[in-house]
């Protein structure tokens, strides 16, 4: 005899192949009031189910890292655009051969930049180092937007080290992929940037903030205006490349001007070194290496 358990289960396996099958066979999913309602894509995609699909994409990175037993994470943001050394200087060559101006000078930045991503892959393999000797409690997980760039370099470290580490990705226009070094398990893909920003900081411990552009800039802004504020609790942020982030903004300017009070920009710091990132978090802890 069936337990309601076991009938509960085939009812969403059926409805489940119901949809299945219509993809397979290439026929479109016509509106059906019969369907059951958590297995109607139309019903679902609705204005009005929007509520119930913030709470869907706020349960599942969270349940699927809860049962990974993830509870501590350290965040690296960074340029999606940004390459290893060998792959920028590759572009560079193809630039030059093309003689484009523009192409040329594209290239040259990412030549200059790669070695952000060398960093990033080393300061996520010391992260990964230091976790694979504590208590599961008390490890750190790497966790990035899941995309290329620095985001890869990040996951990579962990890779390297065999470590799991979490990507946050996002669907885009363009379709940005998830990068293959993020643990398949981890991997998530949100539609709402609301939702990916909240998921940033349930766990972490720390944010890294390698260069980057308007995504980077809003990441790390969000962090700093919910310590400010008191919404979240204060974690280290650390801004990587000091050159880089002080010609990019002035935040003096904000307290010459009143709009911040002189504490709030000690509310970061600016590092240089994958080592003294690390060191910041490990004395921000009292962490035991």
């Amino acid at each position: 005899m069936q337990t309601p358990q076991n009938i509960n289960e085939r009812r969403l396996a059926d409805a489940w192949a119901e949809l299945q099958t219509h993809a397979n066979e290439g026929n479109p999913l016509h509106a059906d009031a019969y369907r059951l309602a958590f297995a109607d894509p139309e019903f679902l995609l609705r204005r009005e189910t929007r509520g119930i699909r913030f709470q869907l994409e706020m349960l599942k990175p969270d349940l699927a890292q809860r049962d990974a037993g993830i509870e501590n994470t350290v965040v690296v943001f960074g340029s999606a655009r940004f390459r290893e050394a060998s792959e920028a200087q590759e572009m560079l060559v193809r630039a030059e051969r093309s003689g484009v101006a523009a192409d040329i000078t594209r290239a040259q930045a990412m030549v200059r930049n790669a070695p952000y991503y060398d960093h990033a892959r080393e300061f996520a393999r010391t992260v990964a180092r230091y976790s694979a000797s504590c208590p599961k409690a008390d490890q750190l997980y790497i966790c990035t937007g899941g995309g290329p760039g620095i985001m890869e370099a990040a996951s990579r470290g962990a890779h390297d080290e065999g470590a799991l580490n979490v990507g946050l990705n996002i669907a885009l226009p363009h379709e940005q992929a998830a990068n293959p070094y993020v643990s398949p398990e981890l991997s998530f893909k949100f539609h709402y940037f609301a939702l990916r920003k909240m998921h940033f900081m349930m766990r972490a411990k720390a944010l890294l903030a390698f260069p980057g552009g308007f995504g980077t800039l809003d990441e790390l802004f969000e962090v700093i205006t919910l310590v400010q504020c008191k919404k979240a609790k204060p974690v280290p942020i650390l801004l990587f490349g000091s050159d880089y982030w002080k010609r990019l903004i002035n935040l003096d300017v904000l307290v010459e001007e009143g709009a911040i009070s002189p504490e709030d920009l000690k509310l970061f710091q600016y590092v240089d070194d994958p080592k003294v990132a690390w060191d910041a978090i490990v004395k921000f802890y009292d962490l035991k290496t």
